[in-house]
């Protein structure tokens, strides 16, 4: 069943049900028990009345006997039901009334006693006059108690019979009405344009509604910054690559237009550096959406940051020749993190490439390791001009490039950082060093540890090959 109307409908139902069936069993049994009290009494009260009668000479019962005999006689109403026997001590049979039989009611002493008498079970209250010699029985049919208990639960089951279509249809208005806002709210849904991720007003609907109303409202919030995101992502990309594609148009024509060697080969370098540069753009746009997509698979795996930032640096060293040195720092040697081996990776590599590019030829960039409160941190310290504070905020936006920004760049790199950085559930700090240029770490929460002291001496790599004179 999954409609939540036919549901609550069929709950409330059985519930209702199960309640009224329980009443009616309770009213059964309290009923019986509270109509064989009252009978008993009538019974005890009858019998003492009778033997009452006896001794005070209201009753003969010699006369009594010299009547007629009456056959006993069953009456379809409650009236007249209840049977009196005088039977003498000698076995003789005084006097009964209409509906008693002729056969004695019990054959036990005073008080309580039930018999069978052709079929019929009685209850029986036996009252012995010793000083007349008299026995007094007064007795009740149990079928006509049976038939008092099963008239009352008949009187309530049938109005409850008749009631309970109208219950019915009751509870199915109520339920109806009940879910109306959630109708209400798909109505509002099935006729929305796509388009419109406007938030849903919450506040007249029900309490138990709001919590799927804000959760929709944070999800069409979540769907608009997407898309927003994914608008800007195509404007700046296109952007981005609009500038070099046409600035490479622009030099080939150019060198195909100039008779002179120098002006050729000028034109010839300002290709291969846009190629770089939209290559690097073009690989950043990937490992952009790579990483925001997921596609690309977290595995924890011990990882030597030594070597891989050598590796990058020799990368860096042969695709920008302009670059700056890079030294890391022979403490790092003996780190090893557990973390994912491609994001790390991904990570150091804008970050130390944006450090390069920003140092110019004559820098230095240097990485190094230093323990936090909370776990390590992986340092890299360039000697560029840094960021002005006021940008710093803003640096880890998409295609945001600041005033101190470099030919290469297209304002991808700390973002793509900053988002590999969040998948390994570590950080991205920036600041201004004292001593001029930008210190960037890499933080990662306790998943550092040191594996190896004295193996490896400390090393550097450097951005650029070294370049021959001649």
């Amino acid at each position: 069943m999954r409609s939540i109307r036919s549901r609550l409908f069929m709950i409330l139902m059985i519930t209702t049900g199960v309640v009224w069936m329980s009443a009616i069993a309770w009213i059964y049994l309290s009923t019986r028990a509270e109509v064989e009290r009252v009978l008993d009494a009538r019974l005890i009260e009858a019998a003492r009345m009778v033997s009452s009668l006896i001794t005070s000479q209201e009753i003969d019962p010699k006369r009594a006997a010299q009547l007629p005999t009456i056959e006993p006689a069953l009456h379809s109403s409650y009236d007249r039901q209840l049977s009196c026997q005088i039977w003498a001590l000698d076995g003789t049979l005084v006097g009964r009334s209409d509906a008693a039989p002729a056969t004695p009611l019990t054959d036990s002493g005073e008080g309580f006693s039930q018999t069978v008498i052709a079929g019929e079970i009685w209850r029986v209250y036996a009252v012995m006059n010793s000083d007349l010699g008299m026995r007094v029985l007064v007795g009740d049919n149990m079928r006509v108690r049976d038939r008092l208990v099963a008239d009352v639960i008949r009187g309530l089951a049938l109005p409850a019979l008749l009631i309970l279509p109208i219950l019915a249809g009751l509870i199915w208005l109520s339920v109806r009405k009940g879910l109306a806002p959630f109708t209400a709210m798909a109505s509002t849904l099935e006729t929305r344009p796509a388009s419109d991720l406007s938030a849903l007003p919450d506040d007249d609907t029900p309490s138990e509604i709001k919590p799927v109303i804000r959760s929709l409202n944070g999800l069409f919030a979540r769907v608009s910054a997407a898309r927003q995101r994914e608008r800007d992502f195509t404007a700046f990309a296109a952007h981005e690559l609009r500038t070099p594609i046409a600035g490479l148009k622009t030099q080939a024509q150019v060198a195909l237009g100039s008779e002179d060697q120098k002006i050729r080969n000028n034109a010839l370098r300002q290709i291969v550096i846009g190629v770089d540069r939209t290559s690097r753009l073009v690989r950043q746009l990937t490992d952009l959406t790579n990483t925001e997509s997921g596609e690309i698979a977290t595995t924890q795996q011990e990882v030597d940051p030594v070597k891989i930032l050598g590796q990058i640096a020799d990368d860096i060293g042969q695709h920008y020749p302009d670059a700056a040195t890079i030294e890391v720092d022979p403490q790092l040697v003996g780190i090893c993190l557990s973390v994912d081996p491609s994001l790390f990776t991904l990570a150091a590599r804008n970050l130390l490439e944006n450090a390069a590019l920003h140092s110019g030829s004559d820098g230095v960039v240097r990485c190094s390791v230093r323990t936090t409160t909370n776990g390590i941190a992986v340092v890299i310290d360039d000697s560029g001009p840094g960021i002005p504070d006021e940008e710093l905020p803003k640096v880890r936006d998409r295609f945001y490039r600041g005033r101190n920004k470099t030919p290469m760049g297209s304002g991808l790199g700390l973002a793509i950082a900053d988002l590999a950085m969040e998948r390994l559930g570590g950080d991205v700090h920036l600041e201004n060093r004292s001593e001029g240029g930008l210190r960037g770490e890499l933080r990662f929460l306790e998943t550092a540890k040191t594996i190896r002291s004295e193996k490896y001496p400390g090393r550097q790599r450097r951005a650029r090959p070294e370049r021959s004179t001649g």
